[in-house]
């Protein structure tokens, strides 16, 4: 069996029991580490799984899935991903794949940020298409995914940012190279992220371009969601923009401009 166990959001005590049974019977566990990461690190998980953990890069992952499903018609091996299995399309992939070479594949959810997100008291039926806001850098600074952010908004729905990180990325110069080198890891803060969505408002208003969202719009800021030391604020996004949530990982939502009172009674608690 190639088993796909969600970890949850906090610490290592957040699998599942179904999942933590898996993970003691597998002959090869791999651990997910690029698409999120968790508060403990990944002694702490073998520590109280019991188990050895293979780290998966991304290189691993996309390029040498084969590796990671070898045998696993013949003896039971486990991906352990951040959240829920299917919060990154990469382990869909991985589903397809091992389908297509009939190995009997079993998937075990977890609370996943999408669903965890509830915790700031916006409902989530309310929410409308998720985003991710990259980080830019000199030469590129997208920003299509304003656009949804706006769609959302004008249909009265929240939108759930998701924040970039950099894991085991290869530097820009290291492509050309045969051997890579690698960027420090990064983890893109609510900071950061409302700070592009400013820039963006703020060239779209001197192009004269109407704008429905603006810098006294109102932004939650989210850190360590699932974790005991978990982090929400309510603000402006220019105050958001000059607030330090601390350690990753960070989310950020900009909640629909009407709210249910029950919404608005819930972020009380949180205004700053």
């Amino acid at each position: 069996m190639f088993y796909i166990v969600g970890l949850g959001l906090g610490d290592c005590k957040d699998i599942t029991v179904k999942g933590l049974e898996a993970v003691k019977k597998c002959e090869r566990v791999y651990l997910e580490a690029y698409t999120s990461i968790l508060t403990c690190g990944k002694e702490a998980l073998e520590k109280f799984y019991g188990r050895e953990l293979i780290v998966a890069d991304r290189d691993l992952v996309e390029q040498d899935a084969d590796e990671i499903l070898r045998d696993a018609n013949k003896t039971d091996v486990a991906l352990l991903v951040v959240g829920d299995p299917f919060g990154a399309t990469t382990h869909t992939d991985l589903v397809l794949r091992a389908e297509e070479k009939e190995i009997p594949v079993q998937v075990i959810h977890n609370t996943s940020i999408l669903n965890a997100v509830g915790c700031c008291g916006l409902q989530l039926y309310s929410f409308g298409e998720t985003v991710s806001i990259p980080y830019w850098t000199e030469n590129w600074q997208p920003d299509s995914f304003y656009d949804k952010i706006e769609k959302n908004f004008l249909n009265n729905w929240h939108t759930l940012c998701l924040l970039d990180i950099k894991v085991k990325e290869p530097t820009l110069e290291s492509l050309t190279k045969k051997k890579k080198e690698y960027m420090q890891p990064r983890f893109m803060s609510v900071s950061e992220a409302s700070q592009q969505l400013l820039d963006i408002i703020k060239k779209r208003q001197e192009g004269h371009k109407n704008t429905n969202i603006t810098d006294s719009s109102l932004g939650v800021g989210l850190a360590r969601i699932g974790s005991e030391n978990q982090k929400i604020i309510v603000c402006s996004l220019k105050d958001i923009s000059n607030f330090d949530l601390g350690g990753p990982l960070h989310s950020l939502i900009i909640p629909a401009p009407v709210l249910h009172p029950l919404e608005e009674e819930f972020l009380k608690k949180f205004k700053i």
